[in-house]
């Protein structure tokens, strides 16, 4: 049977990605892994992330590799094609992380501001080399299989129902936003997204270890699996259609 591995919001930390690919089971050709966004900013290794999903990663393993736009990838291109001040400069964002790794720099201590030459190099983005630029611009918003759709966000609704994202002529909705009545109410085919930290869904109604709000969300046809890489928690990937959970934080000797 084909199996998918979903795997959550990376932001920089490689050395959870590592982990958590430590932990999947052998991959064959028949198998996909789909990156649900968010690779860059906040953690240390950005540049070194982008590497391992585009060059290390496929070259080690059959499996089919689809990595998604997350918002973070979104803001950046938006800043490479348009400017987005706003994006760089509040330093919960993490950019300066960024540009950090991919020039070479230390990673920034807690609330450092970048000099005044690397606020003009995250204002331009001219920092990404242009291999990596391309691959910004050419992150597709969303992936179907045979056992869900896989987006960085959620769905929205229009017109009272919730929308496929084939319906959407702009897929900024299933990028940026972040909707209660998504997660409480969606019971159609099965959507796996990232973008909302797991402990900042209802996790009161989750039906995966209700006892843990660090853990994924899982309700009706929804699955929440940023469990905080980028916030100081771990790495979840979700393999369906079997429903199997791997942890970073597992390999890692962090869970008993």
């Amino acid at each position: 049977m084909n199996r998918t591995f979903a795997i959550g919001d990376i932001h920089g930390n490689l050395v959870h990605l590592e982990a958590l690919l430590r932990q999947l089971p052998i991959l064959d050709a028949q198998d996909t892994i789909v990156f649900i966004g968010d690779y860059l900013d906040r953690g240390p290794k950005s540049a070194e992330v982008v590497r391992m999903i585009r060059e290390t990663l496929p070259a080690l393993t059959p499996a089919k590799i689809v990595a998604l736009r997350g918002s973070h990838e979104d803001a950046w291109h938006r800043v490479l094609t348009k400017g987005w001040p706003e994006f760089v400069l509040p330093v919960g964002n993490g950019c300066l992380a960024t540009l950090r790794s991919f020039t070479g720099g230390p990673h920034p201590v807690d609330e450092e501001t970048p000099t005044k030459e690397e606020f003009f190099s995250m204002f331009a983005g001219d920092f990404f080399p242009e291999d990596v630029r391309q691959w910004l611009a050419g992150l597709p918003a969303w992936h179907e299989d045979e056992h869900a759709i896989y987006v960085h966000a959620g769905l929205p609704k229009v017109d009272g129902r919730f929308v496929h994202p084939s319906e959407l002529a702009d897929p900024h909705d299933i990028i940026w936003t972040r909707r209660r009545e998504f997660f409480t109410e969606y019971d159609g085919k099965r959507v796996v997204f990232g973008h909302t930290v797991a402990d900042l869904l209802p996790q009161e109604l989750s039906l995966f270890t209700p006892g843990d709000k660090n853990d994924l969300f899982f309700y009706k046809s929804v699955v929440g699996i940023d469990t905080g890489a980028g916030h100081g928690g771990f790495l979840t990937a979700i393999e369906l259609p079997a429903l199997n959970v791997y942890e970073s934080r597992q390999a890692m000797g962090a869970r008993p």
